[in-house]
């Protein structure tokens, strides 16, 4: 695990209140605490920023990176997608963002080329293997993806900022 890399985590759009609408002035909100803890960490000296891609927080937080990225060209966007064709069935609107993150990004690796069963859970895993630090968009919830990646990272004992989508709290650990 790298100190200068962070890896993200969250919950996808429809566990929000606001669900699919991004104009909701809590989803703005919650972006803009976004980018302002992932500046904080750029002027830490992180550099490399791993996403898994999914729809929701992760392409947030990549679309963040890249933005940050045109005045910090040392800054990197690395995928780690769980399997080929993620977004096959997503809206159109987010299958664009997602091919467009994907065009941009310093690199991306695939945990399999086809769905299976834990391939969410490998590329998670794999996340937080790259990365020293993870930025979590977490509401809480024993259940899920969010959660084990969390549980995951601390059993590895690296540090993790969760940041509360509703409250915007951010809890370091």
């Amino acid at each position: 695990m790298l100190d200068n890399c962070c890896a993200f985590t969250g919950h996808r759009p429809h566990k929000f209140p606001w669900r699919y609408n991004e104009a909701d002035s809590r989803c703005v909100a919650l972006k803009s605490a976004m980018t302002e803890q992932i500046t904080k960490m750029v002027e830490d000296g992180v550099t490399d920023f791993y996403s898994g891609g999914a729809d929701g927080v992760d392409c947030w937080a990549s679309l963040i990176v890249l933005e940050l990225r045109q005045k910090n060209p040392a800054l990197k966007l690395h995928l780690i997608l769980p399997h080929e064709g993620q977004a096959d069935k997503w809206s159109d609107p987010a299958q664009e963002r997602y091919l467009s993150i994907l065009k941009q990004a310093d690199s991306a690796e695939y945990v399999s080329h086809e769905y299976y069963d834990g391939c969410m859970l490998d590329r998670n895993h794999r996340l937080v293997e790259s990365a020293g630090l993870l930025l979590a968009v977490y509401n809480g919830e024993r259940r899920g993806g969010t959660a084990a990646t969390i549980r995951y990272a601390r059993k590895l004992g690296g540090r993790i900022i969760i940041l509360n989508p509703i409250s915007l709290e951010i809890i370091r650990m």
